[in-house]
């Protein structure tokens, strides 16, 4: 007995390895720097049946997505229509694991003693899939239509034959073709690795103690998320926030939820959300179940490896058709801006009941940006895409955190300056901390970041997918809000008017453009914060002598007479 509960634990090691294994095949392989660099992707691990087992490193927000692809290949398929050697690719937003066209679900059965034993799975965001804009996703679109290829459950290989035929189509509709096939080839290569490090790891153990690991890994997922219930609170906990724009003017979009915990159950019930959005800035039903996973592993799996095992005590309810769960064929190219705000309508709701473990509102957005047109230096076509770094929250004991991805973008990282030059030319003038005046509190918010671009070619556009461009951050027990996130156009000595949801904005030569992300909203009354906490502030510039006397009734100390 003994020696199986450790024999367990290896192959529950095992599993995680490979999972990061995989995650690092992608990243060397793949030709596209949101890829490489950005890390806008996610690996995971799943039994016969689609249930998660384990996740790599990536984007916490396709947590929901994996599991979700391998039902709907199932659903599609059948057990009679996968065989070994076959790999599927998906992109549809209203299926199973969807988002956006960009986000793109390999998927490849895992075969031992000719019986199905697994899934390898992975979702990366593809720099280009065609569609009415470069990149792939806009501000402006008005149906899925709009927005790019569509995959809707396919064999991309059978038996181990890839389908050229679908390659080509690939290939003809993309601005990027060899990029966009790299990705492909990473993907798929990324998929093979795990799939010879199972093989490996059922040679060693066999099919049935593998499989029965498996199980107990599950189980364990779930006692383990159970007996983090008795430390939350129970009750009902509600939230109310918005969305400002959907990108064609409309707005804005009420988000709602009612958070109910008993010792058993957590159910997000997003009742009273307004209806999907004309503009592209809906999600769908299976991001929607992301966001709250996502919140839901932050509050009650911290330190937990995500499987299917530990969502089985979570419920996420809410009506068809709202900004949160849109059908076919509404557009959700910008879909990211919902599934944010989705999770962070679940957080506001909790942290008054849990300030040791959620803090004030966050930047609140993705940031997400889009520079389009020709390098330079011999007319090659480049697409520019990254998200973009803001201000945390400050909790009920610490300053936000300066400069951070938003909350559901995990392990992403800025593209280095120096590859942005180089691979893209444009000169990067300013990368900084951006102090707004806002989000002062007893604990302040962390301070968000400007970005300078400075343009030197002919044809380049510029798209921003900025939300929180009006409503700041929401603080708590008398902090003050934060900052918003806008960006400017600067041409021949003018200042453009804010921009937050832009498509396509016409840039030539010598042009500069500003991207400003928000500073973290307060947490308790400013004028508790010491003043020497305040002082310290001044001298690193991360407020004002305005701001410090406005908000924290600062005044500097008198210097006494030589």
């Amino acid at each position: 007995m003994g020696q199986a509960i450790f024999t367990r634990e290896i192959i529950k090691g095992a599993l995680n390895a490979i999972g990061e294994e995989m995650f690092a095949a992608q990243k060397r392989a793949s030709m596209s720097p949101v890829i490489y660099e950005t890390l806008d992707f996610g690996i995971g691990i799943t039994d016969a049946e689609g249930r998660l087992l384990t996740q790599g490193m990536g984007i916490p927000g396709f947590v929901g997505a994996l599991d979700g692809a391998v039902h709907d290949v199932l659903g599609k398929f059948g057990g009679d229509g996968v065989h070994a050697g076959d790999i599927f690719i998906t992109n549809d937003p209203y299926g199973g694991g969807g988002t956006h066209l960009s986000d793109v679900t390999l998927l490849k059965p895992v075969f031992f003693e000719e019986r199905l034993v697994a899934w390898m799975a992975n979702k990366a965001h593809w720099t280009e899939m065609g569609g009415a804009n470069p990149g792939s996703f806009s501000t402006t679109t008005t149906d899925i239509f709009q927005e790019g290829l569509q995959f809707p459950v396919v064999k991309l290989c059978h038996r181990g034959a890839a389908n050229t035929g679908l390659t080509d189509m690939l290939r003809a509709n993309v601005r990027l073709p060899d990029m966009t096939l790299g990705d492909l080839w990473s993907g798929i290569a990324a998929l093979r690795v795990g799939e010879r490090r199972l093989a490996a790891l059922l040679e060693k153990y066999g099919r049935g103690t593998t499989l029965r690991a498996a199980e107990a890994l599950l189980d364990h997922g779930e006692r383990m998320v159970r007996e983090a219930f008795a430390r939350l609170p129970k009750g009902r906990f509600s939230a109310r926030d918005r969305i400002d724009s959907d990108g064609l003017g409309n707005g804005p979009f009420d988000v709602a939820v009612e958070i109910r915990i008993d010792d058993s159950r957590f159910i997000a019930d997003f009742s009273g959300t307004a209806e999907a959005a004309p503009g592209p800035i809906n999600c769908t039903r299976p991001a929607l179940i992301s966001a709250a996973r996502e919140v839901f592993m932050g509050i009650a799996g911290a330190g937990i490896s995500a499987n299917d095992g530990c969502f089985r005590a979570l419920s996420v309810i809410c009506p068809e058709n709202t900004v949160l769960t849109a059908t076919r064929p509404t557009p959700t190219s910008s879909y990211f801006e919902a599934m944010v705000a989705a999770a962070d309508v679940m957080r506001q709701a909790l942290a008054p009941a849990m300030p040791g473990r959620l803090t004030a509102g966050q930047f609140g957005s993705v940031c997400s940006m889009v520079l389009s047109g020709n390098r330079p230096d011999g007319g090659e076509p480049y697409i520019l895409v990254q998200p973009l770094v803001g201000g945390w929250g400050a909790g009920a004991n610490k300053d936000g955190e300066n400069a951070q991805f938003c909350v559901g973008n995990g392990e992403t990282s800025n593209i280095p300056v120096e590859i942005q030059e180089a691979r893209y030319g444009v000169r990067v003038n300013e990368y900084a901390l951006h102090a707004a005046d806002a989000g002062a509190g007893e604990f302040r918010g962390g301070l968000g970041a400007v970005l300078e671009y400075e343009i030197s070619s002919e044809g380049v556009e510029l798209s921003t997918f900025f939300g929180r461009g009006a409503t700041p951050p929401a603080a708590i027990a008398g902090g003050m809000p934060g900052s918003v996130n806008y960006a400017v156009v600067l041409s021949g000595g003018k200042e453009s008017e804010p921009l937050t949801m832009a498509s396509r904005v016409a840039l030539k030569p010598g042009d500069r453009v500003r991207l400003h992300t928000a500073t973290g909203a307060g947490w308790g009354h400013p004028k508790r914060r010491p003043s020497q906490a305040v002082a310290d502030d001044l001298r690193d510039g991360y407020v004002s002598p305005a701001q410090a006397k406005r908000d924290f009734n600062y005044r500097r100390p008198r210097q006494s007479p030589a």
